[in-house]
């Protein structure tokens, strides 16, 4: 992966960063200090270990971390559509989002050769 491709998965979960902390600030108080933390805490980390790898020899684990969270944030999401926190409009844009990180993630792993984690 060129480095332009790793700055171009970083940029793309900032930008989804940018467009779901809006909207979990409107999630009812019941669910913004319990969901709504867990879901900004994740697509920080991952933004956070997307940086990271940008920067370090050993890119597989966190490459692998970031994939795994990716994963649980998912399902976050999902379980927000189902509360309706989110609308539908709003899931299948944060679904389309997710799944395009997920997929560069992807063949960033893929490029470092199938590494294994310690």
């Amino acid at each position: 992966m060129r480095k332009s491709d790793e700055v171009s998965v970083v940029a793309k979960t900032y930008d989804f960063v940018l467009w779901l902390l809006p909207h979990l600030v409107k999630f009812p108080r019941d669910h913004r200090f319990t969901l709504g933390n867990r879901l900004e805490d994740g697509v920080l980390e991952i933004l956070d270990q997307l940086v990271e790898a940008t920067y370090t020899r050993e890119k597989h684990p966190l490459l692998r971390r970031a994939n795994v969270r990716l994963e649980r944030l998912r399902y976050l999401i999902r379980l927000s559509k189902d509360l309706k926190l989110l609308s539908l409009g709003q899931y299948e844009f944060a679904a389309r989002a997710m799944e395009n990180i997920g997929a560069e993630i992807g063949g960033w792993e893929k490029q470092q050769g199938g590494k294994q984690c310690v």
